[in-house]
């Protein structure tokens, strides 16, 4: 089932390969794995007074997954968290904020 719009989310910036782009300009190019193949991963995570919950946690197993898949890529846990930061900081989000982490 498909999430109903939210209209505080109107103007959403979402990070894809580290480049911020409106919600309604995002895509997955067709040759991407996720595609192509089905093979990604990801992590739901929530961001409490400006600080992810067990994001320590998410990570490791984002990573676990993606080694178990044999991603030829995976950026670190640093690479990661600053990107996040940075979409956050984008949206100007900081707290009750629900983050979908993919990797494909």
């Amino acid at each position: 089932m498909l999430q109903t719009f939210n209209e505080k989310n109107r103007d959403l910036l979402v990070n894809i390969n580290g480049q911020l782009l409106h919600r309604d300009k995002a895509g997955v190019s067709p040759f991407d794995s996720a595609v192509q193949g089905g093979d990604a991963v990801w992590e739901g995570l929530r961001v409490y007074d400006g600080r992810i919950f067990k994001l320590t946690e998410h990570l490791d197993r984002l990573v676990s997954s993606a080694k178990a898949l044999a991603f030829e890529t995976i950026p670190t846990h640093d690479e990661i968290i600053n990107e996040i930061r940075r979409t956050l900081d984008a949206n100007s989000m900081t707290d009750n904020v629900h983050i979908r982490l993919t990797l494909t």
